[in-house]
């Protein structure tokens, strides 16, 4: 099988660049508008147009600085404030004596302050919303009731954004951190349960032979078990480490998922898969298959899985069982399930063995079995009575398996 990565980049905070962006527009325009509305008040209006020309250059020039965090860097942040702050600074030179009214830049001066909260938080909030605060007392010369009201207004604003900004970070970040354990352990366990299928049962199986055999033959089978725990103590158990790439705040959280590509083979037959044909391999002189007569039919990777499945409860049969004990399988094709059980006549399981076999890292039933069945959405029941054998039923939904 082929793997590939597929990563994907969250970013809760890309909404609000883009609103950010029409927002630097859209007051740009309505300072201008202002001004044209009152320009005859203007005492020297020479320089409210000089302003207003480079600030709606300044404005449409630096739009794709505002698009995400990564190209807002610090260098623009200082410039893009110093430009709101010339323009209140100058609004007592183009208006003379003028006590009220709004400053040349008016309400763009806010996209500045916004700009310093969604990229590094509330606190680069606080200062921005200082520094237009002392810009403002200083064109009234006086800290008047409506320059109080706005400054605080700009600044409880700016500082709620920037709080908000990084909460919404961190919880990306624990989403992302999340989605990649959740995708390393569905790999993990798809790889647990092919090593189990395949290289586990090999060295049990020369464990148990070289033990019978005796000699040197029993000192293999001692370091085939010794490699057996070791093995199964690695496909059971770590996390994946945290990646340098899901904390990166500028860009959005990254999550890396894991793809495994299907055989070429399989990929082929993209139509329904009859379960029969996957089955019948499993007849024999000491396992009974029942089906039905016409085809059973699932998606070939929900039929692979659960051919799989049985496999597994034929081989613990086998294992547990002994050679000498008898199983049978039973399909049957319901309107909105299959299900297979899977019977044998041996001394069944005792109770609490399951949960022990887990602990020890045996995960033939947790992962061959119950974790194929859940990756495609069905469930598997394990029903043993000791002395009177075991019985494994496997469902699969119709059209209702998770693709994950």
């Amino acid at each position: 099988m082929a793997k590939r990565e597929r990563v994907m980049r969250m970013s809760v905070e890309l909404p609000l660049w883009r609103a950010l962006t029409g927002y630097r527009v859209l007051t740009m325009l309505y300072a201008i508008a202002i001004f044209l509305h009152a320009r005859d008040t203007y005492g020297r209006p020479e320089v409210a147009y000089v302003f207003l020309a480079v600030l709606a250059v300044w404005t449409l020039a630096t739009l794709p600085r505002v698009a995400g965090a990564a190209s807002c860097t610090k260098r623009f942040l200082t410039a893009d404030l110093t430009v709101a702050l010339t323009g209140i600074l100058l609004t007592p030179v183009a208006v003379p004596g003028r006590e009220g009214g709004p400053t040349l830049p008016s309400i763009w001066t806010a996209g500045a302050v916004l700009a310093f909260a969604i990229k590094g938080g509330w606190r680069w909030a606080a200062l921005a919303s200082s520094l237009v605060a002392v810009a403002n007392i200083v064109q009234r010369g006086a800290p008047t009731k409506d320059t109080v009201h706005n400054v605080l207004l700009v600044c409880i604003a700016s500082i709620a954004i920037g709080y908000v900004v990084e909460v919404a970070r961190a919880s990306e970040r624990t989403l992302a951190r999340a989605l990649e354990i959740e995708a390393a352990t569905r790999e993990r366990e798809r790889l647990a349960r092919d090593i189990h299928d395949s290289v586990l049962q090999v060295l049990a199986m020369v464990q148990r032979r070289g033990n019978a055999l005796g000699g040197e033959a029993a000192e293999l089978g001692r370091m085939a078990g010794e490699q057996e725990v070791a093995l199964r103590t690695l496909v059971a158990g770590g996390l994946v480490p945290a990646s340098r790439a899901s904390d990166d705040a500028s860009q959005g959280a990254l999550v890396r998922e894991v793809e495994v590509a299907e055989d070429p083979a399989a990929q082929d037959n993209t139509g329904p898969c009859d379960l029969r044909t996957l089955l019948s391999p499993y007849a024999g002189c000491r396992v009974t298959l029942s089906e039905p007569g016409a085809p059973v039919l699932l998606p070939p990777a929900d039929a692979r899985e659960l051919a799989a499945a049985v496999g597994a409860a034929l081989d613990n049969v086998h294992r547990h069982a002994g050679d000498d004990a008898q199983a049978w399988i039973l399909v049957e094709d319901w309107t909105d399930e299959v299900i297979v059980t899977v019977r044998d006549d041996g001394p069944g399981i005792p109770e609490g063995r399951l949960a022990q076999a887990e602990g020890e890292g045996r995960l033939g039933v947790a992962l061959s079995i119950r974790g194929r069945l859940r990756d495609i959405g069905g469930t598997a029941e394990l029903i043993s009575v000791p002395g009177q054998g075991t019985e494994v039923e496997l469902k699969v939904p119709r059209g209702k398996a998770a693709r994950t």
